[in-house]
This record gives structure tokens, sequence and C-alpha cells, in this order.
């Protein structure tokens, strides 16, 4: 199958999404009941050890590709066509203008042309993928067209770690479209359909928050920040003297000592509110809008007591916690406990997923 296919996801062969981050793999697999309503088939997930993929590279292969036999088989899909996705930083992406009316290999023969302007590798070395937006707004009888290109060697990484799982890629995408295709479902229950809304969307990750602000169908700001959950940890770490495996899992479990929430839990979120805030405050410098119509959270921090309050009292917009699983349907293999106590960390994973049914 080409990279083409793989990239953009125009095929729609039964799948499940399969989220690589840093700190964990997680699935998702969907179905539609009679209706064509979403229904959540199974849902998982299970850690990595830190250092075992950094800046989304795979340094452990084995034991990453171990660790995700493992998600597949607890979850007990049967299903091995598998759609992933390559972390932002390792794709290239632009937008170009070309004519209507070009046929395949005409725009292919043009498309190339155009990359070798913005790549900054001989595209031999590249996977490259395009597709056509639709017809470009602002200039009559052209069309735009999205470039996106990676390192040949980062794009067989993924596709190398699914087969050795077991699985057969199907689906390439990024992480950040995933996401954004995943959101167009929580932001079409807003009122009014969420139309015209600008949304700000922090993805707190293990290391890295991003920050799109989206409006309709468009991502107009983009922005990643060094600061995430793996910095709670290293707190809970060193105040108690856990390993850092010992202290992650205390986090999730809440299993901690009694002066945590005092102590740590607090400071951390009026911090992590305030970065938050900043972030904010950066979008409105660097461009002409001054508010936001929602902040919305995802990650698995998102979810930490008064986060989300206190985010709202910092910046004065109004906040919520991501559920990408919200008016869907439940499985008999999915907990609705583990739905409610979850949804934050599989934004991604439900986008990878929803591709089996959006082109």
């Amino acid at each position: 199958m080409s990279f083409l296919d793989r990239f953009m996801g125009r095929q729609r062969p039964p799948v499940i999404g399969l989220d690589i981050s840093s700190s964990s793999v997680k699935l998702v697999e969907l179905g539609q009941d009679s209706s064509g309503s979403y229904v959540l088939e199974r849902m998982g997930s299970e850690p990595f050890e830190k250092g075992w993929i950094t800046d989304g590279q795979i340094e452990k292969f084995d034991e990453v590709a171990e660790t995700v036999r493992r998600v597949v088989s607890k979850s007990g899909s049967k299903t091995r066509q598998v759609a992933m996705a390559m972390p932002q930083s390792a794709v290239i992406t632009k937008k170009i203008m070309l004519p209507a009316g070009l046929r395949e290999e005409e725009l292919e023969m043009q498309v190339e042309s155009e990359a070798n302007q913005y790549i900054p590798f001989s595209l031999d070395e590249v996977s490259l993928d395009f597709c056509v937006i639709g017809p470009a707004p602002t200039s009559p009888g052209d069309v735009e067209v999205l470039i996106a290109a990676s390192r040949k060697e980062r794009v067989q990484d993924r596709q190398a770690l699914a087969e050795a799982a077991g699985l057969k890629p199907v689906v390439l995408d990024i992480e950040s479209h995933a996401s954004r295709l995943a959101m167009t479902r929580v932001v079409s229950v807003l009122p009014n359909q969420g139309r015209d809304a600008l949304v700000a969307l922090f993805e707190i990750g293990a290391d890295t928050t991003s920050l799109k602000v989206l409006r309709d169908e468009d991502m107009l700001y983009d922005r990643d920040q060094a600061f995430g959950g793996s910095q709670l940890t290293q707190l809970i770490s060193r105040q108690y003297g856990f390993s850092f495996e010992e202290a992650e899992q205390k986090k999730v479990s809440m299993d901690l000592p009694e002066d945590y929430e005092h102590n740590i839990l607090s400071p951390f979120v009026d911090s992590l509110s305030q970065e938050i805030g900043r972030a904010l405050q950066y979008f409105f410098t660097s461009t002409p809008h001054h508010k936001v119509h929602y902040v919305m959270l995802a990650g698995g921090t998102a979810t930490l007591p008064g986060l989300k309050e206190r985010v709202t009292e910092l910046t004065g917009f109004a906040s919520m916690i991501v559920n990408p699983f919200d008016n869907m349907k439940l499985g008999s293999a999915v907990r609705e406990a583990r739905v409610r106590r979850e949804a934050p960390t599989y934004l991604t994973a439900c986008g990878l997923a929803m591709r089996r049914f959006v082109q």
C-alpha cells in the first residue's frame, strides 16, 4: 500500500486507532449502530517506561512492540488493521495553491516540484503525500492542496512497530490532525454547534503541552511548550523518595501521603494554570485575537482535581475537560467508570479510530 493511502486514510477498513506517545500506548476501536451513531467498542492503555520513546523516536523497539501487543491482546479486539500517527515534530506540512482540474499525475508532478522548496531533505529521503482540501478561498480557479512529508526512516519505524506487534498499518496520520478530527464531535455539541467559536485546546502530555486554537474547520494557532504531567511525577518522586515509575503509579492511583494535596498537588495545579494563562497571552499578543470562547483541557493531567476551576479563575474563560466519547454508546467490553476517568487521554486515539468512517 502506498504512503498516500496510509497517510491520509483514504480507505475505510475496520481499524483500531493506536496512539503511541512518550508515556503510553492507547487503543480505541469504534463501531456504528444502525442509525450511524458511534459505538465505543474497545479502549485500553499500557504505560511505557521513561526513555522508551524520546521526542517521538522509538529508543527501545522490542519493549514498545511488546507493550503494543499486550494492549491489543487485553482489549480483546480481533481487528489487526491499525491507524497510527506520526508526531507533529516528525512531519513537515505546507498548504499550496494549484490550478483546479489537474489530473492525478499532473498534481503529483506539481506537488513534487513545490515540495522541493519547502523540504530541507532530498525527496529520495522522504515519504511525501498530499490531499486536495478544496477550492482556494482567495484565488478563483485554484485549489488548496496540503503537502505532508516525513523522513522515510521515521515512517518505516512506525510501520515496523505495528508489524512487530502483529498488526497491519493501513492509515498513517499526523497526531495533531487526529486530535482535531476527534475535536469536531466535541465542538459540535457546544451552543450553536460551536460555529465561529474560538476554542483553545490544551493537550497536556507527559513532557509537552500543546495549544491549538481552533475555529470551525481551521487551526488558527499551534504551539508547544515544555511542561507536562511528568513534572508532577518528578515532584512526587523527590518528595517521597519513590522511583519515577513508582511515583507515576501512585499518582494515577492517588495512593499518596496525606500532605500530598497541600504540599505538592495544589502548588502544581497553580503553576500549570499559570502556564496555560501565559500560553493564551502569547496567543493574544501574536495574533489579532484578544479572547477565546472556550478553554478545553485534554490529556491525563487535565483531570487533576481543581485544575479546570483554577484555569477558569485565572484566565476568565470557561474551561472544560475534553471527553471525545461524549454521547457515544458503549459496547459490552467497555466500562463506563473507566470512560469517565480516562476519556481526556484518548483524544488522538479516538480521532485515529474515526478514520474508519471519516475521509
